[in-house]
């Protein structure tokens, strides 16, 4: 793939450390399903593949019934992905008809660079105020007990039933929380300090890190609509509320959470002063102080510390902003659409943005008929590339200036949602299955052809170059258990293997060479059964724990339990 680069290109910001004295890491992949799930769907891109606005297997609003299982998981058999649109047929047609609908406006051309124009933010008067609601509940007593059962006392499954000398202690927590019809994604999980932080439907609470005990909850009236991947290195979240429980309710409100206090803070509404800035879901990514907000119609970057706007994003010439990656630095995609060229589209717009600003530092755009698919690693910066049109995918990396490191078509499968088939641009964080070092990322993958649309169970590692794209190894865990790459320590890959036969799951290393599995921490063979029920599960390498959240979870049962959170360590 050629681009072309512009503008100036200063060095990344690199005022954040990924190695935080709180026992927060930031996973090498996102850990959140998109903020950008729709109820009712504004005008989104559809994702490749796809004949509607959102991915199939991929939710409205958090706690929409709606709403179908995320591929790519370890739970049960999953669907297949929607067939690829016929030959010929532009997947994307759909949203360029309703960008053109939109007007979207001109792209600014500078110096022969191209970026969004940003506007300022409101002459500096905060649109936040304190709010003392929603207010936290109290921390509740905890019951030490005598080291087994489930983390939260409820049934009679005992995931450490039969624990030998050696192996960790596993908590499981299930769901308690009444939803809506079929239940609500989770978002997380977090470790801040000894808490583990997840969200979900109408709540952001905190639990032990060692015991799974509940330690605070944070509720609201309404359900979640936004939900960053990670909050800042202050330990704030930012999320968005929805207005009302009415259908069709707008996503207006950005709610604040301590999550090293477990207290509310500041609370903002959006101004939605013109159409084009109504919207049902926000795709939210936090760098810095600044919580960028992305919707169909617009986007805007607020401050973390006290909510007051920071700038506008304008779409511009065809293009316009439609999501973030967070995290050390702020990544841009934009989707761009020609009306006068309908069949031969520009490519999408790859940026970093200045997070105080807003300004762009550099951009990339792809080039005609390739969009923007996941934000595999944001330091080393590393993105998949999808066609219109085809099968055949790409992984390009940059170099901390925004020039073209290396791109390749690999000859292997990821997850999908790693590659980004069947995703829309808005959803760039949202990989679990890949960590990057200065030199080298690591995926979970299969296969050994380059056919995107086949969606990859992930019983492989496979190690590529990014300084030249090329393949370097693959490890295969024993008995094609299923692993998903966590961390780089101490120049070795930590990796989650799921339970197995006879086998409750764990983590292992590999070595920089690649090679077996080593395991180090093995969690108790009666946990396999919880640990296998975790469908596409959100996992996070934190401190020397893991943490698993489930995807999505159900109403709770009396009959059955509803496994919402596990860890071991």
């Amino acid at each position: 793939m050629t681009a072309r680069n512009s503008g100036e290109l200063p060095d990344p910001d690199g005022n954040l450390d990924p190695h935080r004295p709180d026992g927060f890491q930031w996973p090498g992949a996102g850990l959140l399903p998109p903020a950008s799930e729709q109820r009712q769907p504004p005008p989104v891109r559809p994702g490749y593949g796809q004949g509607h606005p959102m991915p199939a297997g991929q939710g409205p609003v958090p706690g929409n019934p709606y709403a179908q299982p995320q591929s790519g998981g370890f739970g049960p058999p999953q669907q297949p992905p929607m067939a690829p649109p016929p030959a010929g047929r532009d997947p994307f047609r759909g949203r360029r008809a309703l960008m053109v609908a939109a007007g979207v406006a001109g792209l600014l051309v500078i110096g022969g660079g191209v970026y969004f124009a940003t506007t300022g933010g409101d002459g500096g008067k905060p649109v936040a105020k304190s709010s003392a609601s929603p207010t936290p509940s109290g921390s509740p007593s905890v019951d030490q007990g005598d080291g087994k059962g489930t983390g939260d006392g409820g049934g009679d499954y005992d995931p450490n039933a039969g624990i030998t000398a050696g192996q960790a202690h596993v908590w499981l927590n299930e769901n308690r929380t009444p939803l809506v019809k079929d239940g609500a994604w989770q978002y997380g999980p977090w470790r801040v300090g000894d808490v583990m932080v997840k969200a979900m439907y109408k709540e952001v609470t905190g639990y032990g890190v060692a015991d799974g005990k509940e330690r605070w909850k944070v509720t609201f009236d309404t359900p979640l609509c936004g939900v960053p991947r990670a909050p800042s290195a202050q330990n704030k979240l930012v999320v968005g509320v929805l207005e009302s429980n009415t259908k069709g309710a707008h996503c207006k409100v950005l709610q604040q959470i301590d999550l090293a206090s477990g207290k509310a803070g500041w609370k903002a509404v959006r101004a939605e002063d013109k159409p084009t800035n109504s919207a049902l879901t926000l795709n939210m990514a936090i760098s810095g102080d600044t919580v960028a907000v992305a919707w169909s119609g617009g986007a805007t970057g607020f401050s973390v510390t006290d909510g007051h706007k920071l700038y506008d994003l304008q779409g511009q010439g065809g293009c316009s902003p439609q999501g973030f990656a967070g995290g050390v630095r702020l990544i841009s995609a934009g989707f761009c659409f020609d009306p006068n060229d309908v069949k031969d589209q520009p490519g999408d717009l790859l940026q970093e943005l200045d997070p105080v600003t807003g300004k762009a530092k550099w951009n990339y755009q792809y080039e005609k008929g390739w969009r923007i698919g996941q934000v595999l690693s944001v330091d080393p910066l590393v993105v998949t590339a999808l066609p219109h049109e085809g099968k055949t995918w790409k992984i390009l990396a940059f170099t901390p200036d925004g020039k073209l490191r290396s791109q390749t078509e690999p000859k292997f499968q990821m997850p999908s949602t790693c590659s980004g088939w069947g995703q829309s641009v808005d959803q760039l964080q949202y990989c679990y299955g890949s960590v990057a070092d200065a030199q080298t990322l690591y995926v979970a993958a299969d296969g050994k052809d380059t056919d995107m649309t086949k969606d990859a169970d992930g019983t492989q590692v496979v190690a590529v170059d990014l300084n030249t794209g090329k393949e370097k190894w693959r490890a295969n865990p024993p008995q094609a258990r299923k692993v998903r790459p966590l961390a780089v320590e101490n120049g070795k890959v930590v990796v989650y293997l799921d339970a197995g036969p006879q086998l409750g799951s764990a983590v292992a290393t590999l070595a920089p060479a690649g090679g077996a599995p080593q395991v180090f921490l093995q969690s108790p063979q009666a946990a396999a059964d919880a640990q296998r029920s975790f469908f596409s599960p959100h996992l996070a390498w934190a401190g020397g724990r893991l943490f698993m959240l489930n995807n999505r979870v159900e109403n709770p049962t009396p009959n059955a339990r509803v496994n919402a959170a596990l860890s071991f360590g």
